[in-house]
């Protein structure tokens, strides 16, 4: 399995109305947080690899390659998750680990 792989498996387990960071996923594929990113980007399936629920460390939203960032926030509120701000998630209420 490549890296990309490992990736697409990690983030395919994350339950709607929860999210991940950047960081969390690349610990979990033993990788860094930019090639979890350049993977989500190249993501072909994102029905079954929901990458709208990977942000950034601090919750923030990042770009978002089917959509951009609002459609992103849309489809998370959406699914339950809670934000602080315009473009913070609640870490305390959605992180998944």
């Amino acid at each position: 399995m490549n890296t990309f792989q490992k990736i697409y498996t990690v983030v395919s387990k994350i339950p709607k109305g929860k999210i991940m960071t950047y960081g969390q996923v690349a610990k979990i594929a033993k990788t860094t947080p930019r090639v979890v990113g350049f993977a989500l980007r190249a993501n072909k399936d994102p029905q079954h690899i929901p990458c709208h629920r990977v942000v950034s460390s601090k919750g923030e939203l990042t770009g978002y390659a089917f959509g951009g960032i609002k459609r992103k926030k849309e489809i998370l509120e959406k699914e339950g998750v809670q934000f602080i701000n315009n473009q913070t998630v609640n870490l305390k209420e959605s992180l998944l680990i």
